[in-house]
């Protein structure tokens, strides 16, 4: 079942959380050499394969006791916000170009590089985090393409003009605390039942 107000709240947390990160910029230096509609298909295919395994990785964990899954998730929860707050900017090194612009070879460099970049990143586990905390799958996992997907359309067509207007510290410190306040609530669930 869709939960519409677990699939905003998955948006919010895991936009704001990879707006910052060095996708964006990968995504901005491919669409400015290739045709974007060929690297959107890559890295959205990418961005795919990855949600699908992080609310797997969620499932399993709803299997743990409820006061032990709370904890657990709260703690991962104030550990993604420490790596936002406290990470050092990242510059993307020189991504390696296909040799022409047909689309297998576009969208293939851009899935190959978001696959590899971002296996195991902070919104990764913030995804298999909140499919564990709200134990709606299909919910989170709707929110978690959409807002990944909106982060790559961003860069693609144009994320330098969007950080002109909207300070990259700004939207790091709203993320982090978004997620203080989701560990909040888990690790105050853990206590409390």
């Amino acid at each position: 079942m869709l939960s519409f107000t677990i699939l905003a709240i998955t948006f919010g947390v895991v936009f704001l959380a990879e707006l910052p990160d060095k996708t964006a910029l990968a995504g901005l230096m491919l669409g400015t050499r290739y045709k974007a509609s060929y690297v959107f298909v890559g890295v959205a295919a990418a961005f795919l394969l990855h949600v699908a395994l992080a609310i797997a990785a969620g499932s399993v964990l709803t299997l743990l006791p409820h006061r032990l899954l709370q904890a657990i998730v709260g703690v991962l929860f104030l550990a993604g916000a420490a790596m936002l707050l406290f990470k050092k900017d990242e510059e993307e090194d020189g991504v390696k170009a296909p040799a022409d612009q047909s689309f297998w070879k576009v969208s293939g460099a851009g899935f190959m590089l978001i696959l590899v970049a971002e296996f195991g990143d902070l919104t990764q586990i913030m995804t298999a985090n909140l499919a564990a905390r709200y134990d709606s799958p299909l919910s989170v996992g709707v929110g978690a393409v959409l807002a990944l997907w909106a982060v790559a359309g961003l860069g693609i067509l144009g994320g330098r003009t969007l950080m002109k207007y909207v300070p990259l510290r700004l939207i790091t410190k709203v993320a982090a605390c978004l997620m203080v306040a989701l560990a909040g609530f888990s690790l105050f669930e853990a206590v409390a039942s």
